[in-house]
């Protein structure tokens, strides 16, 4: 059999999305619900931390578990790949102890290298240029509160990090649009962007807000980058998301973030804590797609 990985959003179909977004329903409604949906038993997820992780491995670990599985949590540091093992041999001896592998790291060819060499499907927890994850869950909640996201606008303001690059994969594949506004000193890496005019750059970032169905941005200074700190707060002054530039959005706009957040700074705390935002539905969101994830990677299209 082909082997299925998830290692950035264009690695499925609309087809598939459409699918995973139904199974997911599903499976939040039968948890909601207390009724048993093990369709993962006697199966092992691993999952390969090179990064911190809150939402991550509580949403994968807890989810193996509720599909009745099981979930092995390795931090490279307690693993031979803190003292160097290459990941190909890891890839190979990790993907014949388990029947599907998380892996949340810096680069992307880091995770590419273990897909390459591992007997199971290889999800990506997060890389430096992709979370399709994240976003994943932020579009299944997004149709979960407005419906169809086909044809919406959709304002990024902040960092050109990881979840844009996946929200730009998103916005072609479902079929919406991306307004985004980065400063000039951190713009779009466009050989990540690749062919994809499903996108519009405002320098202005309230102007990027305008007439949004989702206000949507993440801390200005990603895992990686501490060391740009200082500058990025420099660069970054006016990017906040406040009250008013929500108000040139549209009126039924929903304000999203990944987490975690710093209020006063990216975020104002009456935008995150005010009745658009939609962060803590986002957040337990991510429990309940990778459970409709690791059941299609292990055991395809299920009635």
């Amino acid at each position: 059999m082909s082997i299925k990985h998830f290692l950035q959003f264009s690695d499925f179909s609309l087809k598939e999305f459409e699918y995973l977004i139904a199974r997911a329903s599903l499976i939040k409604r039968k948890f909601k619900h207390y009724e048993p949906h093990h369709t993962l038993i006697d199966r092992t997820l691993v999952m390969v931390f090179d990064k911190s992780s809150t939402r991550t491995r509580l949403s994968f670990e807890a989810g193996m578990h509720q599909l009745g599985g099981a979930a092995i949590y390795l931090p490279t540091r307690d693993s031979q790949l803190g003292r160097g093992e290459p990941v190909e041999d890891a890839g190979q001896v990790m993907s014949r102890m388990c029947d599907i592998l998380m892996v949340r790291t810096f680069g992307q060819e880091i995770i590419e290298r273990f897909a390459e060499y591992s007997r199971v499907p290889v999800i990506n927890g997060l890389t430096n240029e992709h979370h399709p994850c994240q976003v994943l869950a932020d579009v299944f909640t997004f149709i979960e509160h407005r419906g169809e996201i086909r044809g919406k606008q959709v304002a990024w303001v902040g960092d050109a990090n990881n979840m844009l690059y996946s929200w730009l994969q998103a916005a072609r594949l479902f079929g919406f649009h991306l307004r985004v506004s980065t400063p000039r000193a951190y713009p779009l890496d466009l050989q990540l962007v690749g062919d994809n005019d499903c996108y519009t750059l405002f320098d202005d970032p309230a102007e990027a807000c305008a007439g949004a169905h989702l206000v949507n941005t993440d801390v200005w200074t990603s895992m990686g980058y501490e060391a740009e700190n200082e500058a990025r707060l420099k660069a970054f002054d006016g990017w906040i998301i406040d009250q008013a530039k929500m108000q040139r959005a549209a009126a039924d706009a929903l304000f999203m973030h990944c987490l975690p957040a710093h209020r006063g700074e990216e975020v104002a705390a009456e935008v995150i804590d005010g009745p658009q935002s939609v962060v803590w539905d986002e957040a337990e969101n991510r429990l309940h797609v990778q459970k409709a994830l690791l059941e299609y990677l292990v055991r395809g299209e299920m009635a």
